[in-house]
């Protein structure tokens, strides 16, 4: 009797992909000889990835993925303040890295040129500013509209920036259980939101108005 052929699914590939790296010390030759070796054809990769730069991209987006599912499996998560479900994010997202730190390590040191291992997280860099934007409060949020708009694309690139150097300290450290990492976080992150203390700006931007429409009224 013919053994069945596994379903195939976009977590499958993902898989299969981590696997082959961290055995072989190295990414697939091509598409053809991958999927070949796990049983499967081109055309089936095809259905869901379009490269194997694309497969490399999409590990990341799945740890991002999967650490947002395991936060909202706390009841108590959505209750969580902005800084706490900041917190909350780094400690399962460099939980999920640290499961998987061979092939981490591996991926994002593959290439003397950073730029290159840092092209692996241009989708994460999406997925990951989205995410930050999802839980800002009007706590941080400045009230002039017009504003708004800059503060938000500063606070997630900001954010974004606060992201790698973490995974850089996170991918040089080597504490036991990565206790060190654990330290960065909380300072890091504690600073940040000291940082986006929003009462001081308004106070300047209140100013700003103030005198701006006191010049006006002694022009006319």
């Amino acid at each position: 009797m013919a053994t069945k052929k596994a379903i195939l699914s976009k977590d499958k590939i993902v898989s299969m992909y981590m696997d082959y790296t961290l055995e072989n010390n190295e990414k697939p030759k091509s598409v053809y000889q991958f999927m070949k070796l796990n049983g499967h054809t081109e055309n089936e990769f095809y259905s869901f990835f379009g490269s194997i730069e694309g497969i490399e991209k999409e590990i990341y987006v799945v740890f991002l993925e999967k650490t947002v599912e395991l936060l909202h499996q706390n009841k108590d998560y959505e209750t969580y303040d902005m800084k706490t479900k900041m917190l909350s994010f780094y400690f399962t997202f460099f939980e999920l890295l640290t499961a998987n730190r061979s092939y981490v390590v591996m991926s994002l040191k593959a290439h003397q040129n950073q730029l290159k291992n840092l092209m692996q997280l241009s989708d994460l860099r999406v997925v990951y500013k989205d995410y930050v934007l999802s839980i800002l409060t009007d706590d941080y949020r400045i009230k002039n509209e017009k504003v708004q708009e800059y503060q938000e694309k500063a606070i997630s690139e900001g954010s974004w920036i606060q992201f790698l150097m973490t995974l850089k300290f996170w991918l040089e450290d080597s504490s036991p259980a990565f206790e060190k990492t654990d330290i960065y976080i909380e300072k890091s992150v504690k600073a940040t939101f000291e940082l986006m203390n929003i009462s001081p700006l308004e106070s300047l931007i209140d100013f700003g108005k103030f005198m701006f429409k006191e010049k006006i009224q002694k022009k006319s």
